[in-house]
């Protein structure tokens, strides 16, 4: 019986799918067996340090955010969790600082759309949902993709764009963050027409 396997495992089971190699090496345990595990195909390694087990059903999501701690799923992604688009997404979006290098993960997964913001709106509207897997996931709430959207409308899908800003104002809309928001974007004024017609 392989007590150190058994011990990785009981790890994964209790972080979500996921094991660090601090978890290990604090078990004892040296790194070198997870080297082994991998080689075994009974590890992936999704980044330095951190690893899942194989064959298991990962939440991509999850493995999106455990390989860049700074990316917050925003956009299309992040309205079709929060109800306000009833597309499956093609493409997941993320957002991350300026100046973040996602190229490893772009060649990695091709299907993210990275979207850069600026240090004084990056934090912006942060907040946490859950994955359709159930794990615990990082986004932008529902004034901010807002935000994201107005101020770049001249880029985004009409159809996703209108049914979006729509949604938002029927289905119970925050005018109060939003126009603080707003103003941080710079498209306060915009907003103001959007809740005169909308609200």
């Amino acid at each position: 019986m392989d007590d150190i396997w058994l011990k990785i495992k009981e790890l994964a089971a209790d972080g979500g799918g996921f094991v660090s190699t601090k978890q290990v090496e604090q078990l004892g345990i040296h790194r070198t067996a997870l080297k082994k595990y991998v080689d075994d195909n009974r590890l992936a390694r999704i980044r330095k340090g951190l690893y899942t087990l194989c064959g298991e059903l990962t939440d991509e999501y999850i493995v999106l955010q455990r390989r860049s701690t700074k990316a917050i799923f925003s956009y299309g992604t992040a309205l079709f969790f929060w109800g306000l688009s009833d597309r499956t997404p093609h493409f997941i979006d993320m957002t991350v600082p300026q100046g973040t290098n996602v190229s490893a993960l772009k060649k990695d997964y091709p299907q993210v759309r990275f979207h850069y913001a600026g240090k004084a709106v990056y934090d912006i509207g942060i907040t946490e949902t859950t994955s359709p897997q159930g794990g615990l996931i990082r986004l932008y709430d529902r004034e901010r993709c807002l935000c994201d959207l107005i101020q770049n409308k001249k880029d985004m899908d009409m159809q996703l764009y209108t049914q979006a800003v729509k949604d938002y104002f029927s289905a119970g809309a925050n005018c109060r963050r939003l126009l603080k928001y707003g103003k941080t974007f710079g498209i306060e004024e915009k907003i103001r027409t959007y809740m005169e017609v909308l609200s």
